[in-house]
C-alpha cells in the first residue's frame, strides 16, 4: 500500500521520461528493447525506492525535488534498458543456468536478509504487492546480470604506476587540504539536568582538572555525552569547515597541547583540546595512492561497461517513444 501511494506521488511530481525530451508516450510505453516493452509504470516502480529518499531529503524544495526525480527516472530507464539488453544476450547466446543454482541463491538471500525465516519473506513480499514467483524471477535475473557483468568487465584491472602518478599531477587540487587541527572534545548537555547552568559548571570543573594535569582523554570518557566519548573525545584531523563556527573559532585559535575555556553552544557546554596543528597542504602521493588506484579502477570498469552495453545496443532493436 505504501509503495502504491509513493508511486502516485511520483506521477504527480515528475515528467515523462524518454530518449528525447517532451516526446509523447504511446500507450504508456517508454522503450521497446528487442521484443521486450518497458512501460512508464515499470520505470516508476523501479525508481520508487530512490524517489522515497529524495522526497525525504528535498520535500521543502519542490523545484529541486522535481529535477532530482527527473534525473532518477532517466537513470532508472537507462538501467532498465541495460537489464533487458543483458538478459536478451544471455538468452540468445546459448547460456544456461541450472535451477539448482537459483535455489541456492534464494536460500542464501533468505538466510542473509530474513534470518532463514520464510514467513518473514512472504510477509515482506505481500507488503510490497508482489509474489514469490515474481521474486524468484527477479532473483534469477539479478544473478544472470551479475554473472554476465563479471564475464565482460574485469574485476582485476591493473593500473600502472605511471597512470597513478599522472592522475595525481593532473588533479592536485583534489588533494589539497585546508588548515587542520587534531582535536579532542568534551560535550555536556543540559538535558536531564536539574538546572540549565549545570553543563557550564561541570565544564569549568573539567577545565580545573585539566589545569591540574588530568588526561583530557580520560575526562572525556568519564564526562562527555557525545558519540566520541568512547574514543576519549578523539575526532582526528578536522578542517574548519567540519565544525560549527563557535567551535572552529576556538579550535583554530589554540596551539598544539592547549585546551579551551568553556564554550556554550545551543544548551550544551564544550571543552576542546588541540593535540596538533597542520597548515594547509597537498596530500602526498603515497598518502593517496590507494585512493587514486580505486578511482582509476572504477573509471576503467565504467568504460568497459559502457563499451559492452554499446555493443549490445548495436546488435539490438531499441525504440524510444
Amino acid at each position: 500500500m505504501r509503495r502504491r501511494v509513493l508511486l502516485a506521488a511520483i506521477c504527480a511530481l515528475a515528467v515523462p521520461v524518454s530518449g528525447q525530451e517532451n516526446t509523447e508516450l504511446v500507450n504508456g510505453i517508454s522503450v521497446i528493447v528487442n521484443d521486450q516493452v518497458i512501460t512508464r509504470d515499470d520505470v516508476l516502480r523501479y525508481v520508487s525506492p530512490a524517489v522515497e529518499l529524495l522526497v525525504r531529503q528535498y520535500r521543502d524544495r519542490p523545484a529541486l525535488l522535481n529535477d532530482r526525480i527527473r534525473q532518477a527516472e532517466r537513470d532508472g530507464l537507462n538501467q532498465l534498458i541495460e537489464r533487458k539488453l543483458i538478459l536478451h544476450e544471455f538468452e540468445t547466446a546459448g547460456y544456461a543456468l541450472p535451477d539448482s543454482v537459483i535455489e541456492e541463491e534464494i536460500e542464501r538471500r533468505i538466510k542473509q536478509k530474513f534470518g532463514g525465516d520464510r514467513v518473514s519473506l512472504t510477509q515482506t513480499l505481500r507488503s510490497e504487492g508482489t509474489t514469490r514467483d515474481a521474486w524468484r524471477q527477479k532473483v534469477r535475473e539479478e544473478y544472470i546480470i551479475s554473472a554476465m557483468r563479471s564475464k565482460h568487465i574485469s574485476e582485476s584491472t591493473i593500473i600502472s604506476p605511471y597512470r597513478i602518478e599522472k592522475y595525481y599531477v593532473d588533479n592536485l587540487d583534489k588533494f589539497k587540504l585546508g588548515d587542520q587541527v587534531k582535536l579532542r572534545t568534551i560535550m555536556i548537555s543540559a538535558q536531564e539536568k536539574a538546572a540549565p547552568s549545570l553543563p557550564k559548571i561541570l565544564a569549568q570543573e573539567i577545565i580545573t582538572k585539566l589545569d591540574e594535569g588530568s588526561s583530557f582523554a580520560d575526562l572525556a570518557m568519564i564526562y562527555s555525552e557525545d558519540t566520541y566519548r568512547t574514543q576519549g573525545g578523539d575526532r582526528g584531523w578536522v578542517e574548519r569547515s567540519n565544525l560549527r563556527d563557535e567551535l572552529a573559532a576556538a579550535a583554530f585559535g589554540l596551539k598544539a597541547g592547549e585546551h579551551s575555556g568553556v564554550i556554550e553552544l545551543d544548551g550544551t557546554a564544550w571543552v576542546i583540546q588541540v593535540e596538533a596543528v597542520r597548515k594547509d597542504h597537498v596530500r602526498t602521493l603515497p598518502e593517496v595512492r590507494d585512493e587514486i588506484q580505486a578511482t582509476l579502477v572504477a573509471q576503467e570498469q565504467a568504460r568497459q561497461h559502457e563499451e559492452w552495453i554499446n555493443r549490445l545496443k548495436a546488435k539490438s532493436y531499441v525504440q524510444y517513444y
